[in-house]
């Protein structure tokens, strides 16, 4: 385990970990001043491509779009998630994980799942990878989009999970559209920091995508709170560029050669 990652972990009952998506160089090196850690997730499959589903993002998209991240990251975490169907077994994982980590030079990856992906994480940490975990909502396997926790026997679940996979050696574990009082037990009672989304101010910290924040995605969530209208700053940006070179005041003497 890393001095980042170890740095990371202290953060827990100390101070707020804030977290980002996101999926390009520009953008990283602008969230990467405020950010403890960003990650390259798979949602980038419905922010960047509109797919239907996570399911379709390939190994090859998401180390692309992670070898553009690092190139913005200075100081913060970077997390790449592992696509659905590239760690249905220890061998593969190891195999994907090893490829994601020597082209992206990150520092840990991610993956969904409790009990499941147990023998696999063990896999991964034994050899010297380390890895974030993912509960609650799992994207790559969801059928439908609800809350979870809000039935005893999955709370339970949700709950046990959170052992094992502190239990198997991850250093964090992202809680996604968990009921709020099982987001609090569950981060009272694991001892690495987690990262909610959708999931309460009890979690450790909290995690969106850039895109959603700033305003570019029309995605409606409820765990969705924008701080920027920058679709509304790249129309107006557009329509005087249109404007000036309408009116032949673009490009001036200045503008060329």
């Amino acid at each position: 385990m890393n001095r980042k990652i170890i740095n990371f972990i202290k953060k827990k009952n100390k101070s707020k970990i804030i977290s980002l998506s996101v999926y390009s160089k520009n953008i990283a090196s602008i969230i990467d001043r405020h950010c403890d850690l960003i990650l390259v997730g798979d949602s980038l499959g419905s922010v960047l491509y509109n797919f239907s589903s996570t399911k379709k993002v390939t190994l090859d998209m998401i180390i692309e779009h992670s070898k553009s991240v690092r190139m913005g990251v200075k100081k913060s975490l970077m997390v790449v998630d592992m696509p659905h169907n590239t760690y249905r077994n220890p061998k593969e994982a190891l195999s994907n994980a090893k490829k994601i980590i020597s082209k992206t030079k990150c520092d840990a990856v991610k993956l969904e799942g409790g009990k499941k992906v147990v023998q696999i994480i063990n896999t991964l940490i034994k050899n010297k990878i380390s890895v974030m975990g993912h509960l609650g909502l799992l994207p790559q396997s969801a059928t439908s989009f609800k809350f979870k926790g809000k039935e005893t026997a999955e709370r339970k679940i949700i709950l046990r999970d959170s052992k094992l996979l502190e239990e198997a050696g991850v250093f964090s574990i992202v809680l996604e559209c968990v009921e709020s009082s099982l987001a609090k037990e569950i981060t009272k009672t694991v001892k690495v920091p987690t990262i909610g989304i959708g999931a309460s101010v009890h979690c450790d910290g909290q995690i969106l995508v850039t895109d959603d924040l700033i305003g570019l995605n029309k995605i409606k969530a409820r765990f969705v709170k924008r701080y920027s209208n920058i679709e509304k700053q790249i129309n107006d940006a557009v329509l005087n560029y249109k404007k000036d070179v309408v009116a032949n005041k673009f490009p001036t003497k200045k503008h060329s050669y």
